[in-house]
């Protein structure tokens, strides 16, 4: 028996998840887009087995539907669900990066008796829109899933089933406690590479050489701060208790480095940068909020033609590179080529493609 599977809004993370469910056996995916041109290269793109042109009617025959839109449109979204005639036994889920706001409308939808999972896989890509969409953007990655407490079990499981075509790591947690979370490993640091970079800007005013310098460490560490303001506007609005509450943690930490550091005590100087790499080396590599970048830094000589050397090596072996870049400031990196990957798996063949060529040097970070 086919079963019908709804998403809404094609962009990178609605695409992707198209893409991955399509994996599912007996799964029929149906897509929508508010964008005329995106529904067009869904089609074209075969991101989707079918687009609808009329969201309400598709929603009439789906046993699931997932919003893929930004949580302020997913509210609304979920205001004119309520109007629609829907499967008895219909799923709903979203891929919102905060949850609080959802899981507080969804609660007006259980008064019409429907059902609605919270839903946030965490991955991305450095691209946007429905032409980076990829299968496999979800593997190996987290998919959080937030229920309500009481939610009906059989439901959950029949969402996580479907699901396990992304390949994520599926997981339930409470809301708050993703909202939490998320917070601390994702939107904070979002602030601060942010704030860095308004740092910097203000001090290259005075020594305009200093952003020349930025291009190792200092790059790597506000990479984020390219991200697209307008989601970031919304994913800080959205979560702003709880970034208040970071803030409020960071602004305690700076005032006690600035005290270790007027103590001028190398031997509690060195305890502080000897306990954050402990726990920096401890972290997973492959799993992150977001997206991962997959880079590889490759210490190789200055002669001639070595940077088109190494990228012909990959190219004969069809690995495909998302970045490449030279790193000028490398005080503080380990390596002067660094080649990003759209997943683990490419890094790991560069890695051997690169070692069964070359002697050079290579590290990921």
């Amino acid at each position: 028996m086919t079963r019908n599977v709804l998403v809404i809004g094609l962009g990178l993370i609605g695409g992707s998840l198209a893409l991955a469910l399509q994996k599912s056996p007996e799964t029929k995916v149906i897509g929508y887009d508010i964008s005329e041109k995106t529904r067009e290269l869904a089609e074209a793109l075969n991101v989707v087995h079918e687009v609808a042109e009329d969201v309400e009617e598709a929603a009439k025959k789906a046993d699931f539907i997932f919003f893929g839109t930004p949580v302020n449109a997913t509210l609304e979204w979920m205001d004119q669900l309520k109007q629609w005639q829907l499967k008895k036994n219909v799923i709903i889920s979203d891929t919102g990066s905060t949850k609080g706001l959802i899981m507080k409308k969804a609660e007006e939808l259980r008064e019409q008796r429907i059902t609605f999972i919270g839903g946030h896989p965490m991955a991305g890509s450095h691209k946007s829109g429905i032409a980076a969409a990829k299968p496999y953007l979800f593997e190996n990655a987290y998919y959080i899933l937030t229920p309500f407490d009481d939610e009906d079990g059989n439901n959950i499981i029949a969402l996580q089933q479907l699901l396990k075509f992304t390949l994520a790591k599926i997981v339930k947690i409470k809301a708050e406690e993703h909202d939490h979370m998320t917070a601390v490993v994702s939107h904070f640091p979002h602030i601060v590479a942010a704030s860095l970079v308004h740092q910097l800007h203000e001090e290259n005013k005075k020594f305009p050489m200093t952003s020349m310098l930025a291009a190792g460490g200092f790059r790597d560490i506000t990479r984020i701060a390219s991200s697209n303001p307008m989601i970031w506007r919304d994913i800080t609005l959205q979560n702003r208790n709880e970034l208040v509450g970071q803030l409020d943690a960071w602004i305690d930490e700076m005032h006690r480095v600035k005290k270790i550091l007027m103590e001028n005590d190398d031997k509690t100087i060195e305890a502080y940068f000897q306990k954050a790499k402990e726990v920096r080396d401890a972290l997973p590599i492959s799993t992150g909020a977001f997206y991962t970048t997959y880079d590889l830094y490759v210490d190789i000589p200055d002669y001639p033609g070595v940077i088109s050397e190494i990228t012909g090596y990959l190219a004969e072996e069809k690995i495909s590179i998302t970045n490449i870049r030279v790193v000028e400031t490398r005080e503080d990196v380990f390596g002067i080529l660094v080649i990003s990957f759209q997943n683990e798996k490419d890094r790991e063949k560069a890695m051997k493609c690169i070692r069964s060529h070359t002697n050079f040097e290579m590290h990921v970070s």
